[in-house]
This record gives C-alpha cells, sequence and structure tokens, in this order.
C-alpha cells in the first residue's frame, strides 16, 4: 500500500491508517489511567503514587536515543509495532500483578511502548506531509490521539464497574493488539537507501546520537510545558474523589480535558502554518499558565472541571506546534533522533512533574494549590523563554 502523497493530494491512506493506529494506542494505555491510583492503594502502595507515571516515563526517555536511531535506520514502522507489542504484552500481564513491586515494575516495562511508537509515529508523518501542512497534519493525528485519551477515561469506570479491574486490563491489551495489525498494512516510508538490516551493533549509542542539538529549543520548551502534565495525572484521581466525582465519574477530568483538546485541534490545526509556531506557542502558553490558576482555586467540581476545559485548549494549541517545530528545525535524515529528543524532553518533564507532585501533595489535599503552582512557575519560564525566541513562519518545501 502506497504511502506517498501523489501530487495535489496531502492525505494518504496510509496517513489515515496511522491516524487510526494512533487511536487505539492511545486508547489503549488511557484506558487504565484514572484506576491505576486506587489500584495500587488497594495493594498498600499508596504512597507510591508519583511512580505510577514516573517509572512509565524514566524507561521512555531512555528508549528515545534508540527508537530514534532505529527509525532512521530500521524503519518506522519496525519501531512503531516494537512501542505497540509491549503495550499488548504489559496490559495483559497488569492482571497477574497482585503485588506492589511486580505492578511497578511492568509500570517501568510499560514505558517502553511510548519511548518507542510516538517516535516512529511523528518520523513517519514528516516523511508524508509537506512542511506547509505540517501543523495542521499533526494537529488531525492528534485529534486521533485526542480522541483515544478521551475515550479511555470514559470506558474505565464502566468496564471496572460492570466487570473488573482485570478486564480493564485485558481491554486495554487487546486495543494494542488491534493498533499492531493497522500498522501491519501499512508501507514504510523511510528511504530504501537508508534502510538498514537490524543488527545488535545498532544499540550501540554515541552521546552525539542522544540528543539532536538543532532541536533544543522547542525540547526544553516541551520540558517546561509538560510538566504540570506529569503532576495533574498523578493527584487529579485523588482530587476527582475529595470533590465527590466517583464511580462513572470519575475520569470526568480526562473527558473534559481531552475533548477540549480535541476542539481546538479541530478549529486550529493550521494555526502555527499560518502563524508561525513561535507565536502559537507564546498563545498556548499563557493559556496554559491561565488553566493551572484556575486548577489551584478549585474548590468545586465545576471549577474543576472547568480547568480541565481550559488546560486542553492549551494543549491542544501546544502540543502539535512543539511536534511541528521540532521536524522543521530537524536534519531529513535524523528526523528519528530529532523526535526522540523531543521527546526525551517531553518524558523528562512528565516524569519531574509526577515525582515532584507525589511528593509536594503526601496524600494531604491541602497541599494540592502547590502542585499546581509549582507546575505554573515552570510554564511561565516556557513563556518568558519563548517572548526571547525570534518570530519565523516555515519556509515551503
Amino acid at each position: 500500500m502506497s504511502t506517498a502523497a501523489s501530487p495535489g493530494k496531502v492525505y494518504t491512506t496510509g496517513f489515515w491508517l496511522m491516524c487510526l493506529s494512533s487511536f487505539l494506542f492511545f486508547l489503549s494505555f488511557n484506558l487504565l489511567i484514572p484506576e491505576l491510583p486506587a489500584h495500587l492503594t488497594r495493594m498498600g502502595g499508596g504512597e507510591y503514587k508519583g511512580y505510577i507515571i514516573a517509572l512509565f516515563t524514566v524507561t521512555a526517555a531512555i528508549s528515545r536515543p534508540f527508537s530514534g536511531k532505529l527509525a532512521d535506520t530500521v524503519g518506522r514502522i519496525p519501531v512503531m509495532v516494537i512501542g505497540t507489542l509491549v503495550c499488548f504484552v504489559c496490559g495483559f500481564l497488569y492482571a497477574w500483578a497482585t503485588t506492589v513491586a511486580s505492578f511497578l515494575t511492568l509500570r517501568l516495562l510499560h514505558g517502553f511502548s511510548t519511548g518507542f511508537k510516538p517516535t516512529g509515529t511523528a518520523a513517519f508523518i514528516a516523511d508524508i506531509i509537506p512542511v506547509e501542512r505540517r501543523g495542521e497534519a499533526m494537529g488531525l493525528l492528534g485529534v486521533c490521539g485526542t480522541l483515544g485519551m478521551a475515550v479511555g477515561p470514559a470506558l474505565c469506570g464502566p468496564i471496572t464497574e460492570y466487570f473488573s479491574i482485570n478486564t480493564l486490563f485485558y481491554v486495554s491489551s487487546g486495543l494494542a493488539l488491534l493498533s499492531v495489525l493497522v500498522q501491519g498494512t501499512m508501507t514504510e516510508t523511510l528511504a530504501q537507501a537508508q534502510r538498514q538490516k537490524f543488527h545488535w551493533g545498532l544499540l550501540r549509542i554515541e552521546w552525539n546520537e542522544v540528543l539532536e542539538p538543532r532541536v533544543l529549543r522547542p525540547a526544553l520548551v516541551t520540558l517546561l510545558c509538560l510538566f504540570p502534565y506529569g503532576a495533574i495525572i498523578t493527584i487529579v484521581p485523588d482530587q476527582s474523589e475529595l470533590l465527590g466525582l466517583t464511580g462513572l465519574t470519575k475520569g470526568s477530568f480526562f473527558i473534559c480535558y481531552t475533548v477540549s483538546t480535541l476542539v481546538v485541534r479541530l478549529v486550529a490545526g493550521r494555526a502555527s502554518d499560518v502563524y508561525g509556531r513561535v507565536p502559537v506557542l507564546r498563545l498556548s502558553t499563557l493559556a496554559l499558565v491561565l488553566a493551572l490558576a484556575v486548577l489551584t482555586l478549585a474548590r468545586t467540581p465545576l471549577v474543576f472541571l472547568g480547568g480541565a476545559l481550559l488546560f486542553g485548549l492549551a494543549s491542544g494549541l501546544n502540543s502539535p506546534t512543539l511536534y511541528a517545530w521540532t521536524v522543521d528545525l530537524s536534519h531529513p535524515e535524523h528526523r528519528g533522533r530529532a523526535v526522540g529528543t523531543m521527546y526525551i524532553a517531553l518524558e523528562v518533564g512528565i516524569m519531574f512533574g509526577a515525582l515532584l507532585a507525589g511528593w509536594v501533595y503526601s496524600n494531604d489535599a491541602a497541599r494540592l494549590p502547590w502542585v499546581y503552582a509549582l507546575s505554573a512557575a515552570c510554564v511561565l519560564v516556557a513563556l518568558v523563554y519563548l517572548y526571547r525566541q525570534p518570530v519565523q513562519r516555515p519556509a515551503a518545501s
């Protein structure tokens, strides 16, 4: 099946298959997020809630240089398949992890999934979409991932309520398997001249293969702006319960967040293509600060969910623009490494956000505003940095 765009045709069958694959992948692991803190608490590991996300992101970050190098040598699709298969295996094994240690070990291993799949995905999209439509394409791809992130938490409560937590794990695993099957219908986009057969020497990483210097600016902004996400997904399940959002409504925050992200990506997907990456990032980062201010003051479910909507709006503008800016600055032969660099920054931001949120919160509701205040401080640093960056619209290829 051809994935190259014919003249006048930007979105090919390969693009839409990638969107479907991303939807299933994000649905698979986001399905679990609202229930994992309570599940860990029931096993006696409530004090380790911050590790649920932090461990996941540690291996995601560690694996980025490897996935980036493999995407640039072996191919985009093999890298995606590896990541999604990890999601499939780990989802299945959660049902058999009955101790805190085994559960946390699985979270560590599960991180390899997002260390590989999104890296291959972003490189694949960059191969088939012209630069003047790149922001729009990343926005559309993000819509599919966001749909997965919205549907996952929405299904989490009913599946757990009417079936069992183990059913939730098996459904997550099955969705990952479906994503792998979709990837099997796609055609590799890495040029034949660049492809190599896999050999163990490819896993030997030199320092200059870890980070791509050309994309350090968007990587820094990514790190600072993703810190709040790591904090929020750590504390929001508990905060939801404290505000009376339990049972079928437990995932309400994530639903509101992802729905608003979805809407803004549909409406503003091309904004950075038209106005430039930096101006859109300035706007989205300011919106992120305002969202965190609202969440700091949230004492009722209405204000809490309003903060979720604003946070989703900011993220919906922020994420595809950062992807597009990263690819703009990257060298075509090192796109995998460039995307891997951005994702390392993303995972480090989420990891520190989760760890510090767990430490600051310490299961004390009175400390929740401090988590949001710390997150807002990180985003303000990013905002100041962005106002020191030159404004330049992406050039057409």
